[in-house]
């Protein structure tokens, strides 16, 4: 019998199941592969190729979604990575429909088969599957719990991260147990940390995994927890915005924390809603106390207006500016001038001479500070900046800048 042509896809002519079996077994690996990957032909002639010599065909089963489920565990320990690769995003796929009925003998294959991958000793292989289970709350208990405990990083960190089957108690048992920095922020990002898996989390002291944790809205940190974390984030500046931003602030935490966050930060800590009329007080106390230190070293005295005064206030967002801290720049100048941030970031990114030297001025500063201001955060060419007037005055009328200031205010509204 001769053999002929052969489609691929339920579009083409069925063929008998004589001819199928006579297919199955062409000399031509082609004409084979051809055959595995219908989706018309008989479940033993689907189980018969995967055992084929030819990895074409093989991969070709392992693709097809009609291959039946107890071809799964040979397939799963085939010597072909890529057939394997294969066998795990589909069969990763099928397990929610098959799933539903356990008693089914298909299910018990897919375990087994399930099973074999997440012991495979290709990474990529058990990533794949990883990556295709790590949200399947009806994927077998035991799969996920081996993945999670994956040697290998990128394997379990997708399951880590978002398997809705690992409990608190397993993620205690693998934090116990020791793990790499990457399957704490893992875990540290979970929908829901409690408050025990936080505990074992800043426990390792592990700063990136506890920055995620901090970042994570929906984790419960005790009190406790975080007035700990709070003390030690004065030497870890990249807790602080997130301590700023983390809900349901005590009044403690938020007066501590005005001591020493960023100046870009302090408007938002005032800003927070939640705090008590009292704790908002002391807050801003804190703040104006601490810009007044940072801006005044020396304990300047005397009329805020005059020269001299003014250039001792400057010392500090001079010093910021030179050094790129524009944070620092941009929140300072927020809270002398009465301004929110994003028009700072307006008038800053529209590069207006005019405009930015109005919010030195707003903000009580020098000219002088005005002048670098244009240089240095906007870039403004040193030719098309505004300058001093008289040496140091504005050389701006107060009807000018007041315009300026409604203009851009008008346009964040």
């Amino acid at each position: 019998m001769s053999a002929r042509p052969l489609g691929i896809g339920p579009e083409e002519d069925t063929i008998s199941y004589n001819e199928s079996k006579h297919l199955a077994q062409h000399k031509d690996a082609a004409v084979r592969a051809k055959l595995a990957a219908r989706e018309d032909i008989r479940p033993e002639l689907l189980c018969f190729l995967a055992g084929d010599v030819s990895p074409e065909v093989r991969q070709a089963i392992a693709v097809n979604a009609r291959t039946p489920a107890q071809a799964g565990p040979i397939l799963a320990q085939d010597k072909d990575e890529a057939v394997r690769r294969q066998l795990a995003e589909k069969v990763a796929r099928l397990t929610p429909e098959l799933s539903r009925d356990q008693r089914n003998k298909a299910y018990g294959y897919l375990v087994e088969t399930l099973d074999h991958l997440a012991r495979d000793q290709v990474p990529r292989v058990r990533q794949i599957l990883a990556e295709a289970l790590k949200e399947e709350a009806n994927a077998p208990a035991a799969v996920i719990q081996r993945l999670a405990r994956d040697e290998d990083t990128d394997v379990a960190v997708p399951v880590l991260e978002l398997s809705p089957l690992l409990t608190d108690l397993d993620l205690l048992e693998i934090i116990d147990g020791g793990c790499a920095s990457g399957k704490l922020r893992a875990i540290s990002r979970r929908q829901g940390v409690g408050e025990q898996v936080s505990d074992a989390i800043v426990a390792t002291a592990d700063r990136a995994a506890i920055t995620e944790l901090l970042d994570n809205k929906s984790a419960q940190i005790r009190e406790e927890t975080l007035d700990h974390l709070i003390d030690e984030a004065v030497g870890v500046p990249e807790w602080h915005r997130p301590l700023v931003r983390r809900p349901c602030l005590s009044s403690g935490a938020a007066l501590k924390l005005a001591t020493f966050v960023a100046a870009s930060l302090l408007t938002e800590l005032q800003a927070r809603s939640d705090l008590d009329r009292e704790t908002a007080r002391r807050v801003a106390q804190t703040v104006h106390r601490r810009l007044h230190d940072i801006q005044d070293p020396g304990g300047a005295n005397g009329d805020p207006a005059s020269d001299a005064v003014c250039e001792s206030e400057d010392d500090a967002l001079m010093r910021a500016l030179a050094s790129g801290d524009f944070a620092m720049v941009r929140g300072s100048l927020a809270l002398r001038a009465g301004m929110p941030e994003k028009t700072i970031d307006k008038i800053i990114k529209s590069a207006s001479p005019k405009a930015i030297t109005t919010i030195a001025w707003k903000a009580g500063l020098s000219m002088r500070f005005a002048t670098q201001l244009q240089l240095r955060m906007a870039g403004i060419a040193p030719q098309q900046a505004i300058n001093a007037a008289g040496g140091s005055g504005y050389p701006l009328s107060d009807e000018e800048m007041d315009w300026q200031l409604e203009f851009f205010e008008s346009l964040s509204n």
